[in-house]
C-alpha cells in the first residue's frame, strides 16, 4: 500500500514537472517555429539605397519587419535573435526610410535580446478612409508628372509640389506632423514630414532618395533628403525651400553639393553613412547660369539678366571673398545702377532697387521695380 502511494505521488510530481516545463518552453519560445531569412527583391532594393549598407543578417531583419509592418502585424517573428542595439538601429532606419508607413509609431519596443518584434502603431481612426485620402493625393501628384523628361525635372516637380501643398508647423503640433499623411493630405508637417513626403514621391517617379536626419548650424534637430540625379547624389531640403508665401520658393537648398550644404546642415551618421555629394552640375544656380566664381562673372550675370528684361536676379557666389567684393563695388558704391543703364533695361523714369541678402549661403537677390 505504501509503495503504491509513493508511486502515485511520484507520478503526480512528474506530471506537474512536465506541465511546468511545457509552460516554460511555451513562454520562452524554445519550441516556437521562426521564419527562414528572406530578403528584399531586386526592385525593392533598388529604391532603398540604405539597405545595401546593412549586413546580411540585418537585411533579413529589415525584410521581416518590412513585410510584417506592411500587414500591420503587432508581433513579428524574426529569422534571427539580435541584440537590442542592432534591433534599434534597424527599426530606426526603417521608420525613417519607409515613408509610406505613416501609421507606424516612432516609439518602439526593444530589449537586451529581440526575437519577436513588438510593433507600436499610431491610434488611427477610419484607417480605410485615410488610405483612400493618401491614394488620392498620390494620384493628383502623378497626374501632372507625365511631361517630365529627366531626373532634375522630376526633383524640381516634387520640390515645388510639396511647397505648394504643405505648410510648415513646428514640433509635434499635429498627430501626423512627421508623416507623409500630414504633408500630402492634411497639408501641414514638420521637417520630417516634408522629408518623408519627398522620399515617397521620389520613389513614385523612380528616383533613389533617402531621408537624412541631423542638426542645423543653430543646433536644432532637422531632416532633409539626398537624391540621386543622373547617377550622382545631391542634397535637397524641401522644408527650407518653403517660404509659406504663395508663389515664392527658396532655391538655395535645391540639389546642392556637400561643400555648399554643410555650411548649415550637419548629417547624423550614427545609423548609416550619408552618400557623398560632390557634384554641382544640376544645382539650381549652376544649371541656370546664376553661379558666380568671380566679380566679373557676377557682373556678366547681372548684365545678361537685365538685357533679357529680368527685374529679379538671384546670384550665388562661390566664396565669401567674391561675395564681399561684388557687394562693395556694385551695392555699396551703387555701380549696380550703371549696369542698369548700360543693359538697356526698360523702366519708366525711376526704378526702386531692393536687395535681399543671405550672407551665410552667399546669395544676393536684386530686384528692380
Amino acid at each position: 500500500m505504501g509503495k503504491k502511494l509513493i508511486t502515485v505521488i511520484l507520478c503526480i510530481v512528474c506530471v506537474g514537472c512536465l506541465f511546468m516545463s511545457w509552460r516554460y518552453i511555451k513562454r520562452s519560445g524554445i519550441m516556437k517555429s521562426y521564419p527562414n531569412a528572406e530578403y528584399l527583391t531586386a526592385d525593392e532594393k533598388a529604391m532603398r539605397p540604405i539597405y545595401s549598407q546593412l549586413t546580411t543578417k540585418e537585411k533579413s531583419i529589415y525584410t521581416a519587419l518590412y513585410r510584417g509592418i506592411c500587414e500591420r502585424k503587432e508581433e513579428i517573428p524574426l529569422p534571427y535573435e539580435v541584440d537590442g542595439n542592432t534591433y534599434s538601429k534597424i527599426y530606426c532606419i526603417l521608420e525613417k526610410q519607409e515613408s509610406a508607413f505613416y501609421y507606424l509609431d516612432s516609439v518602439y519596443y526593444t530589449a537586451q535580446k529581440v526575437r519577436d518584434a513588438k510593433i507600436a502603431y499610431r491610434d488611427i481612426t477610419r484607417p480605410h478612409q485615410k488610405e483612400q485620402d493618401l491614394a488620392g493625393a498620390l494620384e493628383a501628384f502623378m497626374s501632372e508628372a507625365d511631361e517630365l523628361t529627366n531626373d532634375e525635372e522630376k526633383a524640381r516637380y516634387i520640390n515645388d509640389f510639396i511647397v505648394r501643398k504643405c505648410q510648415y508647423i513646428t514640433g509635434d503640433d499635429s498627430e501626423f506632423a512627421s508623416t507623409v499623411y500630414g504633408c500630402l493630405v492634411r497639408g501641414e508637417a514638420n521637417c520630417e514630414g516634408y522629408a518623408k513626403a519627398f522620399n515617397l514621391l521620389a520613389g513614385k517617379l523612380g528616383l533613389q532618395s533617402v531621408v537624412i536626419t541631423g542638426t542645423t548650424d543653430k543646433g536644432e534637430n532637422h531632416a532633409w533628403n539626398q537624391v540621386k540625379i543622373d547617377g550622382e547624389w545631391y542634397n535637397i531640403d524641401v522644408t527650407w525651400a518653403d517660404t509659406d508665401v504663395v508663389g515664392e520658393t527658396r532655391q538655395m537648398y535645391f540639389l546642392c553639393s556637400d561643400a555648399d550644404f554643410s555650411k548649415t546642415h550637419y548629417a547624423d551618421d550614427t545609423l548609416f553613412m550619408p552618400f557623398p555629394c560632390v557634384s554641382n552640375k544640376w544645382n539650381y544656380y549652376v544649371k541656370r547660369g546664376l553661379y558666380a566664381d568671380s566679380v566679373e562673372k557676377a557682373e556678366e550675370i547681372v548684365r545678361r539678366e537685365l538685357s533679357n528684361g529680368n527685374g529679379t536676379i538671384e546670384i550665388r557666389f562661390s566664396d565669401s571673398k567674391t561675395y564681399e567684393r561684388f557687394r562693395e563695388s556694385f551695392i555699396t558704391e551703387e555701380n549696380i545702377f550703371n549696369l542698369l543703364d548700360e543693359s538697356g533695361y526698360e523702366y519708366n523714369g525711376e526704378v526702386t532697387f531692393t536687395l535681399k541678402e543671405n550672407e551665410q549661403e552667399l546669395c544676393l537677390t536684386m530686384m528692380f521695380t
